[in-house]
């Protein structure tokens, strides 16, 4: 198993896509620390009367409101979609370069190709969370104020939740692109539901009353992940909405799961295990359509 996932690792640096994917990772998360910490920095303005009433009830001086976590949990969850797109290529990339014979012929049998490269994109999937936790941290420090920065703990729960998004993003990935067998279909594919079509059937659902939605779809568990750290510092989710709801409307508490990027969501964990379950899904039937999948 060692060798083979030592392979696996020379393959992968042996092209270009690893550090042709990070780099927009980086490049796009410090952006968008940038330019949505510049944004709700002024909290008042972003927000409106509604930001009185939340610090209101959070016990909390409207200057002291931790208002970079919207910034850095957003950040986070636009980069680590680029893991997602590098997942694909782990086993779809090699049929696409023919290279999948020697993979498969080379170890002692199918499945043990397919756990080194499951081990493999895990690390690699720590590797750009990483990357991605870096980029928005850096964007975040650079345009928020030191009032409306995070704790330390925060942004470790930030972080923490940064680096299990980008490894069960990198393994859904892998998984879509094993049971597509192709690259391009699953990165279109992928670009136009997470980006474009998600969103918009979580706003609908929102306005016919199904407000969880974005929780259960696999984009929205997978911005829960992290969205969901800086919501429930806000009140808006998960352990907090219990003591809050009294006193936090439900308008405002989805707008704020919105703008934190966890639309639906329940908690942290749950949108891990919701998303979860969609990676092992994939995952799961990608694994066994490779077992007898023709590589001639």
């Amino acid at each position: 198993m060692g060798n083979l996932i030592k392979a696996e690792f020379r393959k992968t640096l042996s092209l270009n896509l690893w550090w042709g994917l990070a780099i927009p990772a980086f490049g796009i998360a410090l952006l968008f620390a940038l330019s949505w910490g510049s944004t709700v920095n002024d909290f008042r303005d972003f927000l409106g009367s509604d930001a009185e009433d939340l610090a209101r009830a959070l016990g909390l001086d409207i200057d002291t409101l931790p208002v970079g976590l919207l910034a850095l949990g957003r950040a986070v969850n636009i980069g680590v979609f680029f893991a997602v797109l590098f997942g694909v290529s782990a086993l779809a990339g090699e049929y696409t370069r023919k290279t999948i014979s020697t993979t498969f012929l080379t170890a002692p049998n199918r499945g043990s190709a397919l756990s080194a490269k499951m081990i493999t994109y895990i690390v690699w999937g720590l590797v750009y969370g990483v990357v991605v936790v870096a980029a928005a941290s850096i964007g975040t420090v650079l345009t928020v104020d030191g009032g409306g920065l995070p704790s330390a703990g925060q942004w470790l729960g930030i972080a923490g939740a940064g680096l299990l998004a980008a490894v069960l993003g990198t393994l859904f990935g892998v998984g879509l692109g094993a049971v597509w067998n192709s690259v391009a279909g699953p990165t279109v594919f992928l670009c136009i539901w997470m980006l474009l079509v998600e969103h918009i059937l979580v706003i609908v659902g929102f306005a016919a009353g199904l407000d969880w939605l974005g929780g259960v779809l696999p984009n929205g568990a997978l911005n829960g992940i992290v969205g969901a750290v800086g919501a429930e510092a806000f009140g808006a989710i998960g352990s907090s909405l219990n003591v809050y709801h009294n006193e936090i409307n439900e308008g405002l508490q989805w707008s704020m799961q919105f703008f934190a990027g966890a639309p639906g969501a329940f908690s942290w964990w749950a949108s891990a295990l919701i998303f979860l379950g969609w990676t092992m899904l994939f995952f799961g039937a990608g694994w066994a359509a490779n077992q007898k999948r023709d590589i001639t």
